[in-house]
């Protein structure tokens, strides 16, 4: 398992913030929404579930800050789609 990081707009792996192995970035929308807008996984980290991770990540640090998501980015949008456990910080009409 990746260890993930932190960023103020960012979940990522790596050690250098402006340069990482893998991420994927939100902005915040109004006071109650984060948009998903890109992840990124680089190739020698593929096919082991790290976009997942900072997936989850993301949706956790949602549930704990009251907000919703509106993923934009085609992976996280097609990934909170199919999982209904996702659903309870899903923007209404993306599911």
């Amino acid at each position: 398992m990746a260890t993930i990081h932190k960023g103020e707009t960012k979940f990522y792996v790596g050690e250098d913030i402006r340069d990482p192995e893998a991420e994927i970035t939100f902005v915040q929308s109004g006071s109650n929404r984060l948009v998903i807008d890109h992840t990124y996984v680089a190739k020698e980290l593929r096919s082991q579930g790290i976009a997942q991770q900072l997936l989850e990540h993301v949706v956790q640090y949602a549930r704990e800050n009251d907000k919703y998501v509106i993923p934009l980015c085609p992976f996280a949008k097609k990934q909170m789609q199919k999982n209904e456990a996702y659903h309870d910080v899903l923007q209404k009409q993306y599911i």
